[in-house]
């Protein structure tokens, strides 16, 4: 049985105060979302319907790790929100078995606690019991590797870069099982050691029988953690395949 199948979608929503031409695409449009109703442009009103997502569809099974590749604005950050079901498809459907977690929305994090208190409200908002954070809240801590150039776990995590934030992140998400994780550019953050802990962990997500979705712009992360690629131009999926064979084709353009 498949973890997600994802039939002949499309996301469509309308956007206030983006430019008709320029850069940034739907990636950009995205953050001014306003409504999820399609609507026509109307002249002078500032307002344009983004069709971020063009008629997808593919399956996804226990066990694999898929990336998602293409340029800025082709969908790959949208695509991820409607399985994770925040972005509601305006035709087609999504199936999922159990809950997808979307790191660093499931463990949304707040700027005013300290990085201590965050850790513990993310694994609660994770799933997970007080019993169970306190007994991971070490391997979290470490795993992040924030705390290896000062105690930044007790600042307030308004004071973290944004690398530091995405690891902590990470972190909190990787503690617990998932049976669909979706993970949105956090690996192309932190260091070697880092990144090696991170994939790592996602073998291990793999092997207990969960699915991982990766979003990022480094083919040679997309290489290193995933054996199977989507390859999304425009809002539209142009190849589906093994890792190696869908990246070596977006390269060549």
């Amino acid at each position: 049985m498949p973890t997600v199948v994802v039939d002949d979608v499309h996301v469509t929503y309308t956007v206030q105060g983006a430019a008709r031409s320029g850069r940034g695409g739907a990636t950009g449009a995205l953050s001014r979302l306003l409504s999820r109703r399609p609507a026509a442009d109307a002249p002078g009103s500032g307002t344009r319907t983004v069709h971020a997502v063009k008629g997808v569809s593919f399956a996804a099974y226990k066990g694999e790790a898929i990336g998602l590749i293409g340029s800025n604005g082709s969908g790959k950050s949208t695509l991820l929100k409607a399985v994770a079901g925040l972005l509601p498809p305006s035709r087609g459907r999504i199936h999922t078995q159990g809950q997808p977690s979307l790191l660093g929305v499931n463990a949304a994090l707040m700027g005013d606690l300290t990085g201590e208190r965050n850790v513990v409200l993310g694994g609660l908002a994770m799933g997970m019991t007080r019993e169970e954070v306190r007994a991971r809240y070490d391997e979290i801590v470490d795993f992040s590797g924030i705390n290896e150039k000062g105690d930044f776990i007790s600042l307030p995590m308004r004071t973290y870069s944004s690398g530091m934030g995405a690891r902590l992140r990470f972190s909190i998400a990787a503690a617990k099982s998932h049976d669909v994780l979706l993970i949105d550019e956090a690996l192309a953050t932190g260091d070697a050691a880092f990144r090696a802990r991170s994939q790592e962990r996602i073998e291990e997500l793999r092997a207990h029988a969960g699915t991982v979705f990766l979003v990022s712009h480094s083919n040679s992360t997309i290489r290193e953690t995933c054996d199977r690629a989507l390859w999304l131009e425009a809002g539209r999926l142009l190849m589906d395949g093994p890792a190696d064979e869908v990246i070596a084709a977006y390269e060549r353009g």
